[in-house]
């Protein structure tokens, strides 16, 4: 072992009471890195298919990076891996803070959860021990509470990653919380740990992850640190954070407006764009900034609202995609009401994202006359009623009245209720996260089909086309092998631990190059491409295991522009997201029909003699 890693698991049996650590070989974290790369490797070989996500054959991991708590820049990441409530399939829900370094501190490269206790628990791991605790006087707290419980009776600079009410209610929209604000909060992994009586995993550690070769890390920040000057993306990013794009994204069409049925500019208005602006925001109230672990950006604030009619005291700025699902999407454009949904939402342990979303598919229902007033408790769910909006985000966290159907989520609240599915904007049954691919093409087949759906951080064409003003992006034939080489090199970084903001910074081949330096390996522009395909194989197998086929994954034709928008800046605007998909599977190697990648390409990538046995035989 030269670096990066402690190459020591532990895996818990809540349903035995029983903790083992396991060993891994350096060969392991070779072919996948840490994050979900490992955690896909490892959830393969821990699981059967067909297991109910939540019920104790499930298995949930909390899998930091690769370079996670090594001190290199970007790298405060960590991952949430399970089998999803939502979609039936792969989930890997990625988080920040502090939390992924003190794990790893604390001498393991991830923490793997089956079974179910009898009565709600937490781990307490601390510098190479573990063991199982009583949460029975924690459960029922919110994440801020319960962080101070947990604590208290732990050590005063523990870091958590936990659940609140809606974990423990089973939401299928349940976020882990840690740093009272962060959220590892898509697909449904609160869920799965409220499904086992799993409060939080605790943990403090003290101890020190090698590095290989530490006089190269520090070339390699020097660098960064010069790049970083010269990027003004990078400086817009440490002034107001995601925030500084809630304007510009909600003019230009990136932002969806109206569940995906209104055109920003026209609907939402330059007056509603400058009232959610990070810009305006900051100075009125940020209080202080604050960044994750080794951030050399450092993009989140604390925030205080001194007299307001939805939250008062200390909260936080909310990042772009809760500022636009609680804001634009559903046309309020009152900032504080935002901040309170917010916050409900990070107390009760809510992914903002789908809690939005859904609140949208409601409101474009009652709008329709498919729910009334009455079916919505009396709440008068109008766009822009930023008093109906709050009422509804409780309503979810709490799980009163309308609020426990809605907190499954749109889709199943729809196949509840037996209503409303025309108006969903989901894929698989999660709901589209805040950017639009009739702006950015790309979106589309990353929504459609990374292997956790709906996700606008898995790399693709579409992060790059935001910027793109050449119309050309339309044009899907020749996109594949870009398409492929971008969405690898996003696997390497994320399971590498960075942030996808490190990408933002002017500074070319960062991932790999904190690789070299902090394990010591030979790691070049083809052991990129090859190590990401072979993580992003790994999570599609799961997929494939569970009986999925490409037909299964269907994108909301409004998210596409069919029929086209009538006005605005998107106006006539179709995607051929069909194209877009055979482009990318040729180039993976998936078969378009079953998805299956060739019996060749997995050989070739090696590391997954299983998932070859299980496909061919």
């Amino acid at each position: 072992m030269k670096g990066g890693y402690i190459g020591k698991i532990l895996v818990v049996d809540l349903s035995k009471n029983s903790i083992e650590v396991q060993e891994l070989p350096e060969e392991m974290y070779k072919n996948f890195l840490g994050g979900y790369g490992l955690g896909a490797r490892i959830l393969y070989s821990m699981m059967k298919p067909g297991v109910d996500p939540l019920g104790p054959d499930n298995v949930i991991g909390f899998v930091p990076g690769l370079l996670t708590g090594t001190g290199a820049p970007f790298t405060g990441r960590y991952i949430v891996v399970c089998k999803s409530p939502v979609t039936g399939g792969w989930n890997d829900a990625n988080s920040g803070g502090f939390f992924g370094p003190e794990l790893k501190k604390a001498g393991f490269d991830g923490v793997f959860v089956k079974g179910a206790a009898k009565e709600p628990v937490y781990l307490w791991i601390h510098d190479g021990q573990a063991e199982i605790r009583s949460a029975k006087h924690i459960w029922g707290l919110d994440s801020e509470a319960g962080r101070e419980a947990l604590r208290k009776e732990t050590d005063p600079n523990a870091q958590e990653a936990m659940i609140g009410p809606a974990g423990e209610m089973l939401a299928y929209m349940a976020a882990v919380m840690n740093d009272k604000h962060r959220a590892a909060g898509r697909g449904g992994p609160g869920a799965v740990m409220g499904s086992k009586k799993l409060k939080a995993v605790v943990v403090r550690g003290t101890g020190e992850v090698p590095v290989a070769y530490p006089d190269r890390l520090k070339e390699v920040q020097r660098a960064l640190s010069a790049a970083m000057k010269n990027s003004d993306l990078a400086k817009a990013f440490h002034e107001h954070g995601t925030g500084a794009f809630n304007a510009p994204s909600a003019l230009s069409g990136d932002t969806p407006v109206k569940n995906w049925a209104g055109v920003g500019i026209i609907d939402f208005g330059q007056d509603g764009a400058n009232a959610i602006a990070g810009q305006a925001l900051d100075p009125k109230y940020k209080v202080k900034p604050y960044g994750c672990a080794n951030c050399p950006l450092v993009c989140g604030a604390h925030y205080e609202v001194k007299d307001g009619k939805w939250i008062k005291g200390a909260t936080e700025r909310p990042e772009y995609e809760t500022a636009a699902a609680f804001g634009t999407l559903l046309l309020n454009k009152d900032p504080e009401a935002i901040f309170a949904c917010n916050d409900i939402c990070n107390r009760y342990g809510l992914d903002t994202i789908s809690t939005g979303m859904t609140i949208a598919w409601a409101m474009e229902c009652y709008e329709k006359g498919i729910l009334t007033k009455q079916e919505l408790d009396g709440i008068d769910l109008k766009w822009g009623n930023a008093e109906a909006i709050v009422a509804m985000t409780r309503a979810i966290a709490e799980q009163k009245g309308i609020g426990k159907v809605l907190a499954k989520g749109s889709a199943a609240a729809a196949d509840e209720l037996g209503k409303g599915h025309e108006c969903l904007i989901t894929v698989k049954g999660i709901e589209l996260p805040m950017h639009d691919p009739r702006l950015s093409p790309g979106y589309a087949r990353t929504y459609q089909f990374d292997p956790t759906p709906g996700r606008h951080v898995k790399g693709g064409l579409g992060g790059m086309q935001l910027l793109m003003p050449d119309p050309s992006k339309y044009i899907p034939e020749g996109t594949g092998f870009l398409d492929v080489l971008l969405t690898t090199n996003s696997e390497v970084e994320s399971c590498a631990g960075l942030c996808m903001f490190s990408g933002f910074v002017g500074m070319q081949n960062l991932a790999r190059m904190l690789i070299e330096a902090v394990t010591g390996w030979s790691f070049k522009g083809q052991d990129v491409l090859r190590t990401g395909a072979r993580i992003l194989n790994m999570r599609h197998a799961f997929n494939l295991r569970e009986g999925f086929k490409p037909a299964d994954f269907v994108i909301p034709p409004r998210a596409i522009g069919v029929p086209p928008l009538q006005a605005g800046p998107l106006a006539g605007v179709t995607i051929n997201a069909q194209r877009l998909a055979e482009n990318f599977f040729h180039f993976i190697g998936w078969d378009m029909e079953t998805g299956k990648p060739s019996k060749y390409s997995l050989e070739h990538l090696g590391g997954m003699d299983d998932v070859v046995k299980d496909l061919y035989g």
